[in-house]
């Protein structure tokens, strides 16, 4: 990635729920495998999720016709209950997520930095599918 700053891209949602809820669908491995996936040709078969500092996390994302698959993980850096998680990927780019409580409702904010394969809006796409997902999710569960 050489000197310079990576690009920054965030995605939001305003989620249906009180923060407590969000927050357990949002880290509890049986539910992160319901949502995290960006369309619904792809699913999320398994996820480990260590939530503390300097704990791990990986969920499996593969393609549902078997084509192809990633683990996608990293190290927290940030955990504070109900409010924030940081985190490392395991390329080294970072990834802040707030909750923010507003009575029966949580705004999610998510910014990460970008990878330089593909473009950023791309990316962004894809994130806010997936965070749409889990909207979707924890509103209807």
């Amino acid at each position: 990635m050489g000197t310079s700053k990576p690009k920054r891209a965030t995605v939001q949602a305003v989620i249906q729920a009180p923060v407590e809820k969000v927050w357990e669908y949002w880290t509890e491995p049986e539910h992160i495998t319901k949502w995290n996936q960006a369309s619904d040709d792809w699913h999320a078969p398994r996820a480990e999720n260590d939530l503390r500092v300097g704990g791990k996390f990986v969920t499996r994302m593969e393609a549902k016709d078997g084509s192809m698959g990633f683990d996608f993980g990293g190290t927290y850096d940030v955990v504070k209950l109900h409010e924030e998680i940081a985190y490392t990927m395991g390329d080294g780019r970072k990834v802040e997520i707030t909750f923010i409580a507003r009575g029966n409702e949580t705004e999610v904010v998510e910014t990460f930095d970008a990878e330089d394969i593909h473009p950023v809006e791309y990316q962004q796409a894809g994130w806010q599918a997936i965070l749409d997902n889990f909207k979707k999710y924890a509103e209807t569960h």
